[in-house]
């Protein structure tokens, strides 16, 4: 870990918290990546984008605290089961697969991943949007990648791009239809839950957690869970 090489990004305003500047501390393209290592990483604050890995380094200021849950101990709450059961009543189901290249990947997700791009971040830098974009959230050579797809009935609903390491499943992106009854956000987080819970998979990384970012705000419900801040893991109940 010491002899690893790290680039650092201009500033730049921040994407949570407008009145904040960021900046970020990334792997360079020379440094040799694989899923032990990223393992590691993934307990020092750091997320995955593409080949890169990546964490915040903003000066004075720690408001991105990594969050992950400990599948064993997590206890859902009334909400989340009312959530859940209704999942069920709705012939719900999910499956973790994996994505065999980007033409597959492609013609399975784009329709959906476009559709929620188009609702929710038309405004964005993320919009107009492109199958290659896409196809960047799995794209690392050195990394199990697989996709937790959500149907209801056999109509793809929505789709969480997960990195699994051997004692972890780290969430990197849920796109999903927009405007439906049911959570699918909130769904996927179960579901890798009870997936870690069955594969004996101790940690589940939600990304970050921003206090004052409302799109955040929903992480903070799935407890006990632990936060990366000021360089340790803390316990929330």
């Amino acid at each position: 870990m010491s002899g690893l090489k790290l680039g650092v990004s201009q500033q730049q305003q921040c994407n949570y918290l407008p009145d904040r500047q960021e900046r970020l501390l990334f792997t360079l393209p020379e440094e040799p990546l694989d899923a032990t290592f990223y393992q590691q990483l993934l307990t020092l604050n750091f997320r995955r984008s593409g080949e890169q890995i990546y964490t915040t380094y903003c000066e004075g200021c720690q408001q991105c605290q990594s969050v992950r849950i400990k599948a064993t101990a997590f206890q859902s709450n009334s909400n989340q089961r009312r959530v859940w059961n209704k999942a069920k009543r709705s012939n719900w189901r999910y499956q973790l697969t994996e994505v065999r290249d980007n033409e597959s990947g492609t013609e399975k997700y784009y329709a959906l991943y476009q559709s929620y791009i188009d609702s929710k971040h038309a405004d964005s830098s993320m919009s107009p949007t492109s199958p290659e974009q896409m196809a960047y959230l799995w794209q690392a050579n050195w990394l199990k990648i697989q996709c937790l797809e959500q149907y209801i009935d056999d109509e793809l609903v929505a789709v969480t791009v997960v990195d699994c390491t051997a004692d972890a499943f780290s969430a990197v992106y849920t796109f999903y239809r927009t405007g439906h009854a049911l959570a699918f956000g909130t769904l996927a987080i179960l579901a890798l839950i009870e997936l870690a819970q069955t594969e004996n998979i101790s940690f589940v990384y939600l990304g970050y957690y921003i206090q004052h970012c409302q799109k955040m705000s929903y992480k903070a419900k799935f407890l006990p869970q632990q936060r990366f801040i000021a360089g340790e893991w803390l316990s929330f109940r």
